[in-house]
């Protein structure tokens, strides 16, 4: 019965896979290359092809780490060792081992007797007679290019669904038909990433030249006089052109490999898309892409977000829309931005012309003209012209064109005092980059005309802008990270904070090196300079006077005061409480500004000052969960409902909803959203922004599809699927991400409430802390602290918090050994029993160690995979931590290192606190997983 064909384009089958339901009565064969009609290969025997040079191998296989091993393929690859699929014949069509013996033949139908499918030493299968090749699988590939093969129009490479599912996937690799010379990955039906078109000035990437060259089988129209291709393949030191590959990844990447001797394996040393702004349009129309900046994609100056809220969540895909359109009669006329090194979309009209003021004036004259670029080559002088929106923006590229951007003058100059853009950067008012514009006490400031990028100079030092925040005043500088000594790093600190800017990151002295990336805030100006009063006609109610220090400036006239948060003269009455929120000298990343905020008995709608991140309309949210429908509802929790959410560019979030009445709510959500905000790590989880509307109070999160540790750890079924090594790692995530709240981060915090609920894991089962109601902000050398109010879980607190009120470092890392000991014995620690000697999971994981039986302890799902030293030192520093006296305990920088250092000596652990299991009062019983404790007294 035949279960499959060859993956073949050809409308006739010229030879067919067979699953027999009889036993097979084909003899064994020894290795051969050649199948016939009478002698096949089956998979029963374990028969394969194996070419003659023996370099590839045809046989009946199962995808390496595949999760059915009933699903057989048929398949090419490399003999040698590891197992390099690079064809597949049945993609979509495996054998199933329940239904019989697996056998490759040439089938009955047609005329196929007198053939013979022979495999080649170039990986090549061919169906033959007489010599003549009727069929060959180059003509067909799967996700693999080979040498030999030719990438022609209407043959593409398709990538698997996944590592290890040979069904056709979501990305194609194919010569693109739009234009010569230029090949194109798509996603689905959509552009993914395009290569460069060889011989075009657009090109800044010669490397892809050669790969052309390759794909074409050394027949591309390529020009060659630039390349000698056969003598490049052949340089010694080079590579064996013979030993590479080109590969459809189901990542989306196109990857090109060689195959290195002395190491016996493949190296990979090219790779497309590289990164996110080599993703095809990833920042979407009229969005530019710059690899250097912490946010790579922003709108050109004169545009902005088309959907807000989805740039909010980092979801660029929709692009840029013009603030107002070009080409209107009694509008202040249009105006070019000067962008430079700019990799930009295909024009849509190219012609030649004597200079760039001719191309201007042509855009100029065409109301749908865009954007125009001027090349002045030795052949002739270029213009193009692109007539619908600007896709593909790619900054800071070398060998980048000059684009000329058209926008209206009033979008992007809202002063006369305002510089003008540099390159795709706004410089607000009072910046300054030359002497005509911005406030000179804010000259620190540089505009390349080559590369179109900022620059800040302090006391010499020039230091690249990656980003300017005119609403929050304030820029992020690149800073080398040389190997400094802590004495260089103080000076450059000190050097950087000088009125009127001043650093908002943490003290670097408590580094040995420099950041990579710092932060400045700046103050607020005065009034302008001004030479008379023509100067302050952009700032109405001023006049041009002397100052005290000899200095004109644009002074307010009476009943007006100058305001510091607009940069204008204001009536006194609206100014006075604007003056003091916008003091020059005060902090707001400031450690006792964010106390404030979080101690402050009210949070209202505009009360936004020291908060970093997006602020979400209500409407957008109502629309993301269809107004909070039950169907979107994924858990509740103290603070209240929690609701998956989508917006309309497909980005999925959590949103976290305070009920109304909650006291206590309310306080989780200021320390949530001042606090979190200012903490960035991998094993946190990341608040992407917020919602105060009316009675309404919401914080977004990342969307984690795997929910939480516990749904996993403590379901009878769903424990399978965390095998030791993502245990381990899940454990040394947590304590990484714990490190960085007690010691890394701008703020020491302590958390509070750590439990395997409050522990979110991502696609890829990476642990992500959460929950920061509770948390706890120690300023300076402090180390513990004493509440009378203990709130915090059952089972998680330390002894000295539940009890005393005590808290610190220590109480964290209590129930750090906690969550260890139950993700390593898959039990709850607040529903374990012992009931022989009422012993709690501490209990007896100590009598288990001290009987020197502490393996006992492991979940039974963990038998096969787990490693034994590796558990047995999760359980020392599991019970370290859980000991009675916080001293005893280790900080967290010491946990990482004993986790993460296989030949670490471990103290001896002391005995375990709560050994003996206490009885629950029946007003603390419950059914619920995790039992809430709100203990206060007098005190």
């Amino acid at each position: 019965m035949a279960s499959s064909s060859s993956a073949s384009h050809n409308s006739s089958t010229l030879f067919t896979i067979y699953t027999f339901l009889f036993l097979s009565s084909f003899s064994f064969c020894s290795a051969r290359d050649t199948i016939t009609f009478h002698n096949p290969i089956t998979d029963s025997q374990g028969e394969s092809l194996v070419s003659a040079g023996e370099r590839f191998e045809l046989g009946f296989f199962t995808p390496n780490g595949s999760s059915s091993e009933h699903r057989r393929y048929v398949g090419i690859w490399y003999k040698s060792s590891p197992r390099v699929v690079v064809w597949v014949a049945n993609r979509n069509k495996p054998l199933s081992k329940s239904t019989g013996t697996g056998a490759f033949t040439i089938a009955e139908d047609g005329d196929l007797h007198g053939t013979t499918v022979k495999l080649l030493d170039s990986g090549n299968l061919v169906l033959i007679r007489s010599e003549i090749i009727l069929w060959q699988s180059f003509d067909h590939p799967t996700d693999t290019f080979l040498p030999g093969m030719k990438l022609t129009a209407g043959i593409n490479l398709t990538s698997w669904t996944s590592q290890d599912d040979p069904v056709p996937g979501n990305f194609t690799f194919q010569e693109d038909q739009e234009r010569q010379n230029q090949y194109i990955v798509k996603q689905k039906t959509s552009p993914y990433w395009k290569s460069e078109v060889s011989g075009s000035f657009f090109n800044s990437d010669n490397t892809f030249n050669v790969r052309s060259y390759l794909l074409s089988n050394f027949s591309t129209n390529t020009r060659r006089s630039k390349y000698n291709f056969t003598e490049l393949l052949h340089t010694p030191g080079r590579f064996d052109y013979n030993s590479t590959r080109l590969v459809m990844n189901f990542s989306g990447h196109i990857e090109f490999y060689i195959w290195v001797n002395e190491t016996a394996s493949w190296s990979l040393i090219w790779s497309e898309p590289e990164d996110r702004c080599s993703v095809f349009n990833f920042c979407g129309n009229f969005g530019s892409c710059n690899r250097q900046d912490r946010r790579i994609c922003k709108c050109l100056p004169g545009f902005e977000p088309k959907f807000r809220d989805n740039w909010n969540t980092e979801n660029y895909l929709d692009g840029c829309i013009r603030k107002s359109p070009i080409c209107i009669e009694n509008v202040k006329v249009d105006h070019f931005l000067s962008l430079k090194m700019i990799k930009v979309g295909d024009p849509s009209d190219t012609t030649e012309k004597e200079s760039a003021e001719e191309c201007k004036q042509e855009c100029l004259s065409d109301c749908i003209c865009q954007a125009y670029s001027y090349e002045s080559t030795e052949r002739s002088p270029t213009c193009s012209f692109w007539s619908n929106e600007l896709n593909n923006i790619q900054e800071q590229i070398q060998r980048g064109i000059d684009l000329y951007v058209r926008v209206p003058l009033s979008d992007i100059e809202l002063t006369k005092r305002d510089c003008e853009p540099c390159g795709t950067t706004i410089i607000p008012y009072p910046l300054s980059i030359g002497p005509d514009c911005g406030d000179p006490m804010y000259s620190n400031f540089n505009c390349s005309n080559t590369t179109g990028q900022v620059s800040f100079a302090a006391d010499g030092v020039t230091y690249p802008v990656t980003t300017i925040h005119p609403e929050e005043k304030k820029f992020t500088i690149i800073v080398n990270n040389n190997k400094s000594t802590a004495n260089d790093t103080l000076r450059k600190f000190l050097e950087l904070n000088h009125l009127p800017f001043n650093i908002t990151a943490s003290d670097p002295s408590a580094n040995d090196t420099w950041l990579d990336e710092v932060e400045i805030q700046w103050k607020p100006p005065l009034s302008p300079i001004c030479n008379s009063s023509n100067d302050c006609n952009d700032w109405p109610h001023s006049t041009c006077n002397m100052t005290k220090d000899g200095t004109k400036r644009c002074l307010c006239d009476a009943k007006f005061q100058w305001n510091l948060s607009d940069f204008n003269c204001a009536p006194e009455s609206v100014n006075r409480e604007r003056i003091q929120e916008t003091a020059p000298f005060r902090l707001y990343d400031s450690e006792r500004r964010v106390k404030d905020l979080i101690d402050s008995r009210q949070f209202r709608e505009d009360d936004k000052k020291g908060i970093d991140v997006p602020f979400f309309e209500l409407k957008s949210i109502l629309a993301a969960t269809d107004y909070f429908s039950d169907t979107k509802k994924l858990g509740q929790g103290g603070f209240g409902p929690v609701y998956k959410g989508t917006f309309s560019g497909g980005q999925e979030i959590a949103i976290k909803r305070l009920s109304s009445g909650s006291g206590q709510g309310l306080e989780e959500f200021k320390n949530e959203v001042v606090l979190i905000a200012k903490l960035q790590h991998r094993n946190l989880v990341k608040l992407l922004g917020y919602c105060i509307e009316g009675d309404e109070k919401m914080l977004l999160y990342e969307y984690m599809p795997n929910k939480s540790l516990d749904s996993f750890l403590f379901d009878g079924t769903l424990c399978v699927l965390l095998n030791w090594k993502i245990r381990f790692d899940i454990i040394l995530g947590i304590a990484r991400g714990l490190l960085y709240l007690h010691q890394d981060s701008r703020l020491k915090i302590i958390h509070r409430d750590l439990k395997t609920s409050n522990i979110l894991l991502d696609e890829e089962m990476n642990p992500k802390i959460s929950d920061f109601g509770l948390a706890r902000i120690f300023g300076g050398k402090q180390t513990e602290a004493i509440t009378a109010r203990v709130i915090g879980t059952y089972g998680y607190m330390s002894p000295e918090y539940a009890l005393d009120g005590f808290f610190s470092d220590k109480s964290d890392v209590f129930s750090f050994g906690v969550v260890v000991l139950e993700v390593i014995s898959g039990k709850r620690n607040t529903r374990f029993y012992q009931s022989e000697k009422a012993l709690s999971l501490l209990g007896y994981a100590w009598k288990l160690w001290k009987e020197d039986k502490a393996l006992d302890l492991m979940d039974q799902t963990l038998r096969e995979t787990c490693n034994a030293d590796e558990f047995l030192r999760c359980v020392s520093v599991g019970l370290l931590c859980v000991q009675e006296d916080p001293n005893d305990r280790p900080t967290m920088s010491n946990v990482v290192f004993m986790l993460g250092t296989e030949t670490a000596s471990l103290p001896i652990p002391k005995q375990a606190a709560y050994v003996v299991r206490r009885s629950l009062s029946s007003t603390t019983s419950s059914t619920k997983p995790e039992i809430t404790a709100s203990i206060e007294e007098g005190r």
